[in-house]
């Protein structure tokens, strides 16, 4: 792991078109209530079985809901041995993320939501 990254940070990053793959370790129902536009749903549990999907990349975002989890994903990929690039968490998790979320068709918004 390369360490952690801002939210204003990774918005910088998205907005000025760089490379970044977000991965969003939530559980689909969670993910489908809100997430970062261009984000990708890697459910924590599924995460050893899918991560040879990042060998390649050269930057990897991992996100949970308060940034703890997502520390362990990052390192989680960020061990991999195919895998090459950097490998950083959102500090503040979704809860920080103060930008736009998408909600997937169908999803609520619900008291919890997008946690």
């Amino acid at each position: 792991m390369d360490g952690e990254i801002s939210a204003e940070g990774l918005w910088e990053r998205i907005r000025g078109d760089d490379a970044v793959r977000i991965v969003d370790i939530r559980s689909p129902e969670r993910f489908g209530r809100g997430h970062i536009p261009g984000s990708e749903n890697v459910p924590f549990a599924e995460l050893t079985g899918r991560v040879e999907r990042f060998a390649g990349e050269e930057h990897v975002v991992t996100v949970c809901p308060h940034g703890k989890a997502s520390r362990q994903a990052a390192r989680l990929i960020g061990s991999f041995e195919g895998f090459d690039g950097r490998v950083e968490s959102l500090a503040s998790g979704i809860e920080g993320w103060s930008y736009e979320l998408k909600a997937d068709e169908g999803g609520s918004e619900g008291p919890d939501a997008p946690f």
